[in-house]
C-alpha cells in the first residue's frame, strides 16, 4: 500500500470514519495510480478494493496499486461496507440515496486535502505539463481568428506531448478580453489578446494566462495587474492563509481605483484537476503548505473596453517559487 493511501486511511480512522466510497476519477487516480475511463469505485478501508468495470479491467490490472475486482452492480459495493461511511462532496444525489438507506453517511474532502500537497514526482509532472504549454504558446503566430488561434495552440500542445488541453482554451481579443472566460470566436484577433491555456502530462495539468497589449492605456492597466500579482507572490509562504494572498492582490488593485473590476478570486491549486484546493479567495482560511502548487492570477476587466489577466503557477517552498519560464510581457 502506497504512502498516500495509508495516510488517507489513517486520517479517515482519526475522524471515526470506518470506510469511504471514492467515485471521483481524479481521486481514484491519486490513490491507486489508475484513472478510470468508465464507472469505477474505490473502497477505502484497511484492505482497500478497487471495483472496475469490464471495460477498464485490463488497464486497471496493469496500473492499480490496489486489489482489483470487477464491478457488476451497486449491491456489490454495499457488501464491502460497514460502520460509518465517508463520501465525497461530488457524489450524485442518486448514489447518496442508495447508500444512506443502509449506512450512516458523512461527507469529507479528506482526499482533496491530501492532494493539495504535491510530492516531488507530482511537481515534476506539473512542470513538464507547463513546459509543453509554454513551448506550444511560443510557437503561435498571432494571425487569423480567435478560433483558429485556439485550435493551433491545442494542436501544438498535442504534438509537443500533451495528453489533451487541461481545459477549453480561453482565447479572446479586443473588447472581448473583458470577459474573464471568453471562449474563442470567429473574430479576427486584435489588440489586446488574452490567452488562458494549459497542457496535461501524466494526468497533471498546467494553467497560465498571458495578455498581449499594444496601447498606452492597455499598458497602464497591465502594469497595475502585474503590481498586484508581484505583491501577492511576494506574500506567499508556508502558514499564510489563502485569503491573505487574495487580499494582498486585491488591495493593490483597489488602491488604483479598480477594485470593483477585479471580479474573481486570486488563484487556486492545480494538479490532477485544473481547480483544486486551496482556493485563493477572501473566504478560504486554509493555510498554505510546502509542496502546494497554486496559480496567482489577478485581473482587471473594463466592460466594453478590454481586460487584462496575468497568471503564473507558483510552488510553495520556504517562499514562492514561480514555475513559469516565459516572460510576463510578450510582444508579437
Amino acid at each position: 500500500m502506497n504512502t498516500k493511501l495509508k495516510q488517507v486511511i489513517e486520517s479517515l480512522h482519526n475522524k471515526n470514519i470506518d470506510c469511504m466510497v471514492v467515485l471521483k476519477p481524479e481521486n481514484i487516480r491519486y490513490l491507486t495510480g489508475f484513472r478510470p475511463s468508465s464507472s469505477s469505485i474505490l473502497i477505502l478501508k484497511d484492505n482497500p478494493i478497487l471495483l472496475a468495470s469490464k471495460i477498464d479491467r485490463e488497464d486497471a490490472s496493469g496500473s492499480s496499486m490496489v486489489n482489483l475486482e470487477v464491478y457488476k452492480e451497486f449491491d456489490d459495493v454495499k457488501k464491502l461496507l460497514n460502520g460509518k461511511i465517508g463520501i465525497e462532496k461530488s457524489m450524485t444525489v442518486e448514489t447518496y440515496k442508495k447508500l444512506s438507506e443502509s449506512f450512516d453517511i458523512q461527507t469529507t474532502d479528506i482526499v482533496e486535502i491530501s492532494r493539495s500537497v504535491k510530492s516531488n514526482w507530482e511537481i515534476e509532472n506539473i512542470e513538464k505539463a507547463l513546459q509543453i504549454a509554454e513551448k506550444s504558446f511560443m510557437e503561435l503566430e498571432f494571425t487569423g481568428t480567435e478560433v483558429e488561434l485556439a485550435a493551433q495552440l491545442e494542436y501544438n500542445m498535442r504534438i509537443n506531448g500533451s495528453e489533451r488541453a487541461s481545459f477549453e482554451s480561453i482565447m479572446a481579443s479586443g473588447p472581448r478580453t473583458s470577459l474573464p472566460h471568453g471562449t474563442p470566436s470567429l473574430n479576427k484577433v486584435e489588440s489586446p489578446i488574452l490567452v488562458d491555456w494549459g497542457a496535461v502530462y501524466n494526468n497533471y495539468s498546467s494553467d497560465t494566462t498571458r495578455t498581449i497589449i499594444e496601447t498606452e492605456r492597455q499598458e497602464e492597466i497591465f502594469n497595475i495587474v502585474l503590481d498586484a500579482q508581484k505583491t501577492a507572490i511576494k506574500a506567499i509562504k508556508p502558514g499564510i492563509r489563502s485569503c491573505e494572498i487574495d487580499t494582498a492582490a486585491r488591495d493593490v488593485i483597489t488602491e488604483y481605483g479598480y477594485g470593483d473590476k477585479f471580479i474573481h478570486s486570486t488563484g487556486h491549486g492545480v494538479g490532477l484537476e485544473i481547480h483544486e484546493k486551496p482556493n485563493l479567495s477572501k473566504n478560504d482560511e486554509a493555510k498554505l503548505e510546502k509542496g502546494m502548487v497554486i496559480t496567482v492570477e489577478p485581473g482587471i476587466y473594463l466592460e466594453g473596453e478590454f481586460g487584462v489577466r496575468i497568471e503564473d503557477m507558483v510552488l510553495v517552498k520556504n517562499h514562492a517559487s514561480v514555475l513559469n519560464k516565459i516572460k510576463t510581457k510578450i510582444n508579437f
